[in-house]
């Protein structure tokens, strides 16, 4: 579990570089060859690592569902990194995910 929620938290953070690199392609789409988006999809590759090693030991149906924790990560680094604001529907959405997530886990007992 450890390394499937480890790899979540660095897939949000390869959200934040990807959305930061994809503001250079309003200068053209061969500004897609930027420093930004190339370690975006470094850590999305990462995290992927992260995933497989923590699927090797687990069940698939109780810790894929456990990816979507990266959505609690990632609304924090929007605010974070780019002033993005909280609404009342983001934080009901992310607890309909988490309550998701937790009967999921509860189900696999």
């Amino acid at each position: 579990m450890a390394l499937v929620m480890f790899g979540s938290l660095i897939g949000s953070f390869g959200a934040v570089f990807l959305k930061a690199g994809a503001a250079h392609l309003k200068h053209g789409f061969w500004h897609i060859l930027n420093p930004k988006l190339a370690f975006g999809v470094a850590l999305f590759l990462l995290s992927s690592v992260f995933f497989v090693l923590g699927l090797r030991h687990g069940e698939l149906s109780v810790l894929y569902p456990m990816v979507s924790a990266g959505y609690v990560w990632t609304l924090l680094w929007s605010r974070l990194f780019f002033r993005e604001p909280f609404t009342g529907q983001k934080f009901i959405g992310l607890a309909l995910i988490l309550v998701g997530v937790c009967f999921v886990g509860i189900g696999s007992s």
